[in-house]
């Protein structure tokens, strides 16, 4: 694996689109990899530069599944260009061979399009001039020299060195994570690095060779599957076998980030009925804890942290916005209900008390067959049904089936037409005993009446 995320030469690129996606074996050595990355008909590299960054973003790609980095690194993805991965932390080489593909696409002699993606906030170090950095990546001696050098050859360059130098050639950029993506934590109040996100520092007029504005995909750390996804999508518009994916007008991609955390968080039936958790990890809606899922626009509830398991409110936290530009200001302090719960939520538990009883109502007639309502009985041996309805069940009972039935047929009416079936209760006509104890086993079974 670590050899397939090494430096690679490139490829020419071809209009027509492989089509592959059989079995790959790992090469068991660097030079193979890179002899694979020549005389591959379709090649993209992948920059992955680390601004003011915890490195979540990078362990959130590596938790990917659908696709997974292998895939696409192992050329498994039908119709998309295999990818070589240049990250910090994945590759092979370290020190000057590790950047060199770093300074020939920034001189533009790669040979091959590349991606440029950023994880962390872009902090505000241009403004130091000789010396200094928040967030460094290689040497003066790794810089271009078709290019103003702005550090001695000993010394760090900053990460943001390499964003502008490598913007403006690459096919497209990728912001992941929500500190690359609106600024994040580090660009919270009171911070001294200045820090912003990658729109913020290429500016709204940014285009890439293929003409794109940046794409952006928030989360702290973000759904891995979300960045694979919106990758694969883009290398198949770079390969010019599908249109350009749709994105919002943050740069959001549109199918991921479309629906707020609540409209498909499996806890919003209990808000609806006025349920709410009193601590972290209780079952019923989060709002009154702090949760902001209404008007916040995620995924994870749906798609999952890792491997389509778990998520925020899965798992019983409350959303607190790491999705969106105004974290983690905006929605702070955490856990802490928002002022929109105190209507939204007290309306909800005023209609809710008279919605939750209605439905229990039909839930309990929804659990009886009809031939339990013909015969007055359930055949379940585990609890003994109360076949008593008290008055309010009735009168809801005949009021509901009135406008459920409403120009159409009462199936439930016609039902109690049908005879009980001879059979019911074979063993009781058979004469077994079923309220004595049977020492079939030997062992004592235990009665009906003592259950």
């Amino acid at each position: 694996m670590a050899g397939l995320l090494r430096r690679g030469p490139g490829g020419s690129r071809r209009t027509t689109p492989p089509i592959t996606g059989g079995p790959s074996t790992v090469p068991d050595t660097d030079a193979s990899s890179a002899a694979a990355a020549e005389t591959s008909d379709s090649v993209v590299h992948v920059f992955w530069v680390s601004g003011m960054s915890c490195d979540g973003c990078s362990v959130a790609m590596l938790g990917a599944s659908n696709p997974s980095l292998e895939d696409l690194v192992l050329d498994r993805v039908p119709i998309t260009p295999r990818i070589v991965v240049h990250h910090p932390m994945l590759g092979a080489d370290s020190g000057h061979d590790f950047m060199e593909p770093f300074t020939r696409a920034a001189e533009g002699t790669l040979g091959a399009p590349y991606i440029l993606v950023v994880e962390g906030s872009i902090p505000d170090d241009q403004s130091l001039e000789r010396e200094g950095q928040y967030a460094g990546l290689g040497v003066g001696g790794d810089w271009p020299q078709s290019l103003p050098a702005s550090r001695a050859d000993d010394q760090p360059l900053r990460a943001t060195d390499w964003v502008w130098a490598m913007a403006s050639g690459a096919a497209a950029c990728i912001a992941i994570g929500t500190c690359a993506t609106w600024g994040g934590i580090p660009a919270a109040a009171g911070n001294i690095t200045g820090s912003m996100g990658l729109m913020d520092y290429l500016g709204a007029d940014y285009r890439s060779t293929s003409g794109m504005p940046i794409v952006n995909v928030p989360g702290c750390a973000p759904v891995g599957d979300n960045f694979t996804e919106t990758l694969a999508q883009i290398l198949q518009f770079l390969e010019g076998i599908r249109p350009l994916p749709e994105f919002d007008a943050l740069g959001r991609p549109a199918w991921q980030f479309g629906e707020t955390v609540h409209r498909h968080c499996p806890k919003a039936g209990y808000y609806e009925e006025g349920v709410f958790s009193h601590e972290p990890g209780d079952n019923q809606c989060l709002v009154e804890i702090g949760c902001w899922g209404p008007v916040v626009q995620c995924n994870i509830v749906e798609r999952g942290a890792i491997d389509h398991m778990g998520g925020c409110m899965v798992a019983g936290g409350a959303c607190i916005g790491c999705t969106m530009p105004g974290f983690p200001d905006k929605y702070s302090p955490f856990y802490k209900s928002p002022p929109g719960s105190a209507i939204s939520g007290g309306g909800s538990k005023i209609y809710g008390s008279g919605i939750r009883r209605l439905r229990r109502l039909s839930m309990q007639g929804g659990n009886r067959t009809p031939l339990s309502d013909n015969a007055h009985a359930v055949a379940s041996g585990w609890a003994i049904a109360n076949d008593k309805k008290d008055p309010l069940s009735t009168v809801n009972a005949y009021f509901y089936k009135k406008l459920q039935y409403h120009g159409s047929v009462n199936q439930g009416k016609r039902n109690k037409k049908q005879p009980l079936p001879k059979s019911r209760e074979i063993l009781r006509q058979k004469g077994v005993d079923l309220d004595a104890s049977v020492d079939v086993l030997k062992e004592r079974v235990v009665s009906r009446e003592e259950l």
